[in-house]
């Protein structure tokens, strides 16, 4: 019989062999993968041509919103508010009643001042028959019109206190937030409710002044910013400051803008753009097409290569650093990097890398537009 330890050796060289033979076999496998080209699917991508477009000249800048009519409606004189008429970001009319103060002294002191006013009257009129029969001296006369002049001017002076205590929109236009509360006592001076004209609206901006021999009133102003969101409204300049600031040789313009959907309000910072009468030839491709980066922005252009020994036609991607000019709705303009008629992605950019394959589908490609209109606009 065999001894234990020639047992024990040949099991340990039977586990040895197993376990060498497993071995090889995965090394065998790991090369075989490694050898193997693993072939990523083409992605399916949109495409634009870069355009040779012309477009209008146009200077920029950030402007400030005011009224054409703005003020605060404030307290004239001292008084209790006895009537309230306006709700909180209302329309009101010229001449509508905004608030009342108590008036019951000055009513009374009219009433007074009235009947002194007929007695007056009364005795000019009696006066006067009487000089003319020559029963009463001219000075006579002259006196009781004076008296008669005073009373007239006393009643008057009553009724204006009354008015002014009866506070009235000055002109046109939408109320702010109110101020002021029923049985409120008002000092002179005392703020009541913002009132501003919306429609049309005046957009303040500055414009350098080597920019002053190219701009006159008249021209064509685009205003955008987020308060339109996706929109933008147009105007034009209506007035140029005849000084320029002499701390930044700045020229301030005022255009005058339709606001009939009150979408702007005074104090607003916006957008402006210039239409100038000269226009540019600039190349254009999609906004969507961009890829913003800190280092450059760049893009990605389609090239048709042909693919190996087989000789098939494939769309490989190559990123190409580009330098942007203006915007203009959905396009942006190119000043280096591209040329006219190059193919760049416009949708599914974040997903290419440099040497990619792709297939075009056009068929859902958002449409770019120089002047966007959103559905709800």
């Amino acid at each position: 019989m065999p001894s234990k330890s020639k047992k024990t050796t040949v099991t340990v060289v039977g586990l040895l062999l197993i376990l060498g033979i497993i071995v090889l076999v995965k090394v065998l496998q790991v090369k075989t993968l490694m050898t193997m080209k693993f072939v990523q699917p083409p992605e399916s991508v949109s495409t634009a041509k870069v355009m040779q477009e012309t477009w209008q000249q146009a200077l920029t800048s950030v402007g400030s919103l005011t009224a054409v009519q703005g003020v605060t409606v404030a307290a004239e004189l001292d008084g209790k508010i006895v009537e309230v008429s306006f709700e909180a970001g209302s329309k009101v009319k010229a001449g509508d009643l905004l608030i009342r103060q108590d008036t019951s002294v000055e009513e009374a002191m009219l009433r007074s001042a009235e009947a002194g006013v007929e007695l007056a009257k009364v005795n000019l009129d009696r006066t006067r028959e009487l000089l003319a029969k020559a029963t009463v001296s001219q000075s006579q006369f002259d006196s009781d019109g004076a008296t008669y002049k005073q009373a007239l001017a006393a009643a008057d002076n009553i009724r204006a206190t009354i008015a002014k205590r009866t506070i009235k929109a000055p002109f046109s236009g939408r109320l702010g937030i109110r101020l002021v509360n029923l049985g409120q006592n008002l000092k002179a001076g005392d703020s009541i409710v913002s009132l501003q004209a919306l429609n049309p609206i005046y957009v303040d901006f500055y414009l350098p002044q080597q920019e002053l021999a190219q701009i006159g009133t008249g021209l064509p102003v685009r205003l955008s910013g987020d308060a339109l969101a996706e929109k933008s409204v147009e105007g034009k300049i209506t007035a140029i400051s005849p000084d320029v600031d002499a701390s930044t040789r700045n020229v301030r313009v005022e255009a005058t803008v339709e606001n009939k959907s009150e979408l702007l309000h005074p104090g607003m910072y916006i957008d402006v753009a210039v239409e100038l009468p000269s226009s540019d030839k600039v190349l254009t491709i999609p906004a969507t097409a961009v890829l913003y980066a800190p280092f450059g922005d760049t893009v990605y252009v389609v090239d048709e290569k042909s693919a190996g020994e087989s000789g098939e036609k494939q769309l490989i991607v190559r990123q190409q650093i580009v330098r942007l000019g203006a915007r203009r709705g959905d396009f942006v303009a190119v000043t280096s990097g591209l040329k006219a008629g190059d193919t760049v992605v416009t949708s599914g950019v974040f997903r290419l890398r440099p040497g990619g394959t792709v297939t075009v589908n056009n068929d859902e490609a958002p449409n770019a537009e120089l002047s966007p209109k959103p559905n709800d606009s």
